[in-house]
C-alpha cells in the first residue's frame, strides 16, 4: 500500500547534503530520468535550481536527506529526463519510493500554493522548526492542506455494494467514497455519502484503515457497515452503477494493493 516508509523521519529545516534525494515536480508530474526512472542527482538538481521555487525540506530516508520542490516551467527537463505521473511510476518503483514521492508532492504543492498570503497578498516565509509559512505583515499560517475522505464498503447479508465512479480514472467497481464536509465528523460524512450517493441508510461502522492519498492531498478513512433500509438510488452526477456483488458474482478484477481501497475489497473477497 502507498505510505510512508518505516524508515523516513521527516525534517521540518534543511539539512546540508552532498547527495540528497530530490523530488521536483510540475503540474503534478515528477522528474525522471527516461531511461530507467531514477530522480535527478546532486549535480543536475543544482544545476535547475534557477528554475525551481526553492528545495522544501521533507526527511531521511535510510539515512539520506531528502528535499522537494516545484519547477517554474517545463523548460528545466534536461535530455534524458521526463515528466512522469506519479501514477504512471505505480509498478515501476518500489512502494518505500513511491511513498516518498506521493509525500514530497504534497509538500510540493503546498510550497508553490502559498508563495504569497491569501489573506493580504504580501509574501510568506518559511516558519523554522515548523511545516509551516507565515506572513511577515499579517501573521496569517499556512500548513500543508489535507483532506479527508470517507470509504465504506456496506455488507448485506453476504453481498456487499460497490459503484462506479463516473470521475473515476480506473473505470472499476469501488467502495463507495466521498470528501468531508466542513463541520461533520468522518463518521457523519459515511452516512451523509451513502444516503446522498445510493440512497440507502447504514449501521455498525467499522473502521478499516487509512492511508494519505497524494491526488492531490487526500486522506482516506475506510470502513465497513451494515445495510440498514432503502433501495439503491444512484446519484447521477456522481455515479454511473451502484449494486451489490454476492459470492455467485463476478467481482472486480485483483490489482496491486497501492490503495486502501483494493485491500479493502480483497479482505472481503469471497473465499478469503
Amino acid at each position: 500500500m502507498l505510505k510512508t516508509p518505516h524508515s523516513f523521519t521527516p525534517l521540518m529545516d534543511p539539512k546540508p547534503s552532498s547527495n540528497p534525494l530530490s523530488f521536483i515536480f510540475h503540474e503534478g508530474k515528477l522528474l525522471v530520468r527516461a531511461e530507467d526512472l531514477a530522480l535527478p542527482d546532486a549535480a543536475l538538481t543544482d544545476a535547475l535550481k534557477d528554475g525551481t521555487g526553492g528545495m522544501q525540506p521533507l526527511g531521511m530516508f535510510d539515512g539520506r536527506y531528502c528535499q522537494t520542490t516545484w519547477a517554474t516551467s517545463e523548460s528545466v527537463a534536461p535530455a534524458g529526463y521526463e515528466w512522469r505521473g506519479l501514477r504512471s511510476l505505480f509498478g515501476g518503483w518500489d512502494e518505500d519510493l513511491l511513498g516518498l514521492a506521493g509525500r514530497a508532492s504534497q509538500v510540493a504543492e503546498w510550497a508553490r500554493t502559498h508563495r504569497f498570503c491569501g489573506a493580504c497578498g504580501s509574501a510568506m516565509e518559511k516558519v523554522m522548526g515548523e511545516r509551516c509559512f507565515k506572513c511577515a505583515s499579517c501573521g496569517m499560517t499556512a500548513y500543508p492542506r489535507i483532506s479527508p475522505a470517507m470509504m465504506v464498503l456496506i455488507r448485506k447479508g453476504d453481498a456487499y455494494l460497490m459503484a462506479m465512479h463516473k470521475f473515476s480514472p480506473s473505470k472499476r467497481f469501488t467502495p463507495l467514497a466521498g470528501f468531508l464536509e466542513a463541520g461533520e465528523s468522518i463518521e457523519e460524512a459515511v452516512h451523509r455519502e451513502v444516503f446522498e450517493e445510493v440512497g440507502l441508510r447504514v449501521r455498525n461502522l467499522k473502521y478499516f484503515a487509512s492511508q494519505s492519498w497524494p491526488f492531490p492531498h487526500s486522506l482516506m478513512i475506510a470502513f465497513t457497515a451494515d445495510y440498514l433500509d432503502g433501495e439503491i438510488r444512484i446519484d447521477a452526477n456522481e455515479l454511473s452503477e451502484a449494486r451489490w456483488f454476492g459470492p455467485d458474482d463476478e467481482w472486480p478484477e485483483r490489482v496491486p494493493h497501492i490503495s486502501v481501497s483494493s485491500i479493502l475489497v480483497d479482505a472481503h473477497r469471497p473465499g478469503n
